[in-house]
């Protein structure tokens, strides 16, 4: 064979590898794309299933008056309305739509769950985590099995007040959303029950933790506490479209997450106040008594959001000290602990008074700081206590402290020893006459005593 007949045959061979390459590649281009195509409808396919199985609770809520869906099947409009919250039907509380609300909680309205709901969460109300005067709080657990407390309302039928009560909390914090305010899940408002659905918080309350002697924290966190708390005060009157009032900010409404961050809680005597109208009237008091401010008890005198600031101060004077505000087991001087801190203050001896509290030499400088900031909260006047807002800067240390504070309880000193009288103390003369002047008696709480009085 020639080398050109050679040459011919690889010229063949080569031209017919070519073409089945070429119809092997056209061929392998087309099955790609139809299977390109095929994999595009098949999701395309799961999306419309996926959709028409998801409930309408699950689905966000446009913020138009009104917002049409058209259903895939059978193309039925469904309208969503502002005013309504969104029900979940017994049939429908399943883990994946569970998961979704608990996603976009953020977003959504509290969820309205049915008593039988509520009894399937709590496993019929078996475990009670506390109880009050309006209610009692019982662990329970959604389908996904994420933890919950559940308040439950007692005695709520024809009660005004237990009504006036639930729509504080559902109107206040279920507008809400802050990192250290409990989250408010979604409630139960039936003639056969009242209930509120919050998160779960594993450590219960700041009351437990400051007072009960059995449990050890490090002071850092407890400076750490006081921050958190402070935030969310701050938010409260300065971050929201209306300004929320709390009224009881104490100690047993700080709850405590499973890292101990603080979240504030229980938003029953909550009011919500214009940003235009600074000032609020109530006809009577409103809080818890120790903890509230001053004005608070004057019949019919206008109301700030500073009496949060003032019950903050006092709360802030219990985490510095790790003791109650008022102990009468103590020496006289020392009974009510912001007096005492006043007078230490005033003679240039606070740093003794922290040490008498057990706090070590490396946190007494944030600790003096506290304890500052608490007698600024405290002033007699409104208008002379900070923002919570400069409250939080000044206990970071962000900014130093604004004013060195005035003397807090000089308005007490004028009315002698009958104090208790002119604030409608309940104690007669000779009990009253024998309190010292650092102990007002209308500031001195009752165990469990809360004054819910008329609203604003």
């Amino acid at each position: 064979m020639g080398y050109s007949d050679t040459f011919q045959q690889q010229s063949d061979d080569f031209d017919s590898t070519f073409k089945w390459g070429l119809a092997a590649s056209i061929i392998l281009s087309i099955i790609s794309t139809i299977a390109f195509i095929a994999i595009v409808f098949a999701i395309i396919d799961c999306l419309k299933k996926a959709t028409s199985v998801i409930p309408d609770y699950a689905r966000l809520a446009t913020t138009e008056k009104s917002a049409k869906q058209e259903s895939l099947g059978n193309q039925v409009a469904i309208t969503i309305t502002e005013q309504e919250f969104p029900v979940i039907p017994d049939t429908q509380v399943q883990f994946a739509t569970m998961e979704r609300f608990l996603s976009n909680i953020a977003k959504e309205k509290p969820i309205r769950f049915s008593p039988k709901q509520i009894e399937e969460f709590t496993n019929n109300c078996s475990t009670i985590l506390g109880s009050g005067a309006y209610g009692v709080v019982f662990k329970g657990e959604f389908p996904n099995e994420v933890p919950v407390a559940v308040k439950v309302l007692t005695n709520h039928s024809s009660n005004k007040k237990m009504e006036e009560q639930f729509m504080a909390e559902v109107g206040t914090i279920g507008r809400t959303y802050h990192a250290n305010l409990v989250r408010l899940y979604g409630f139960c408002f039936d003639p056969s029950m009242m209930a509120l659905v919050y998160e779960y918080m594993e450590n219960g309350s700041l009351n437990k933790l400051l007072f009960d002697e059995m449990r050890g924290i490090e002071w850092q966190k407890l400076h750490e506490i006081a921050i958190g708390t402070a935030k969310a005060i701050a938010y409260l009157h300065e971050d929201c479209d209306q300004r929320i009032i709390h009224y009881d900010i104490k100690p047993e409404n700080i709850l405590l997450d499973q890292f101990l961050n603080p979240k504030v809680a229980d938003f029953g005597l909550a009011k919500l106040c214009n940003r235009e109208s600074s000032k609020v009237a109530l006809s009577g008091g409103r809080g818890t008594l120790g903890y509230s401010a001053p004005e608070v008890w004057h019949r019919n005198h206008p109301v700030t959001h500073k009496c949060d600031v003032y019950s903050y101060g006092i709360m802030l004077f219990e985490i510095v000290g790790r003791r109650r505000h008022f102990d009468a087991n103590l020496s006289e001087s020392r009974q009510w602990l912001p007096r005492w801190t006043w007078d230490m203050y005033k003679n240039n001896e606070l740093e003794l008074m922290l040490s008498l509290c057990g706090i070590e030499q490396k946190h007494k400088e944030k600790a003096k700081r506290m304890a500052i900031v608490a007698l600024q909260c405290v002033q007699h006047s409104p208008d002379a206590r900070p923002a919570m807002s400069d409250v939080v800067k000044m206990l970071e240390g962000s900014i130093e402290i604004l004013q060195q504070p005035s003397n807090p309880f000089e308005y007490l000193e004028s009315f002698g020893p009958n104090i208790g009288l002119l604030f409608g103390n309940d104690e007669d003369s000779s009990s009253v006459s024998r309190r010292h002047i650092s102990e007002p008696p209308y500031l001195v709480p009752r165990r469990g005593m809360e004054i819910e009085l008329a609203s604003c």
